[in-house]
């Protein structure tokens, strides 16, 4: 680990220039450029100060973050696959992020959860068959390669009156589900 090509990225995060770090952490601008280009190393007092001054401790500073998982398979999200709405979270622990994806199939006769008014917004893709879109007091109907957009100020959910099982990718933002 370059721990001075750490502390920059954090200084560069925080937004915070050389000079501001070296004032918050009470360290000269030259030794910080030092350390920040690994020319010397700070001991293990003034690396807490420069933490501390840009918001984190030793142990975070130091802990190993796992790598983002970006790619998903069918494995991933059939693993969280949710029975009582027939909903696969595609993203697996999405409801930590900004959005939320979910992949509905709904057979005939068969409805979503219901969801209750938010601050969230909603969009759907209909990949196969066709829904009915209940939105507040208004039903509508979305069929395959169709899309919808909304707000979610009203209780809303989805369901399947025709033979046809129907697929739908729904993302909320922030996530609802």
């Amino acid at each position: 680990m370059q721990i001075g090509e750490k502390i920059k990225q954090l200084r560069i995060k925080n937004q915070l220039t050389l000079e501001e770090l070296a004032n918050r952490s009470e360290l000269t601008k030259g030794f910080l450029s030092q350390v920040e280009r690994n020319l010397t190393s700070p001991s293990i007092a003034t690396l807490e100060d420069i933490l501390e001054a840009l918001g984190t401790s030793l142990g975070e500073f130091f802990s190993e973050e796992k790598d983002e998982q970006i790619v998903f398979t069918a494995n991933d999200f059939f693993e969280n696959f949710q029975q009582d709405y027939n909903i696969y979270y595609v993203v697996p622990n999405a409801q930590k992020n900004r959005m939320e994806p979910i992949l509905i199939h709904l057979k005939k006769g068969g409805r979503s959860e219901e969801i209750p008014p938010s601050e969230s917004e909603e969009f759907g893709y209909v990949l196969a068959g066709k829904v009915r879109l209940h939105y507040g007091d208004k039903e509508l109907i979305v069929k395959r390669g169709q899309t919808f957009y909304m707000k979610s100020d009203r209780a809303h959910y989805l369901s399947n009156d025709w033979e046809t099982e129907a697929k739908v990718l729904w993302i909320s933002t922030p996530p609802s589900f």
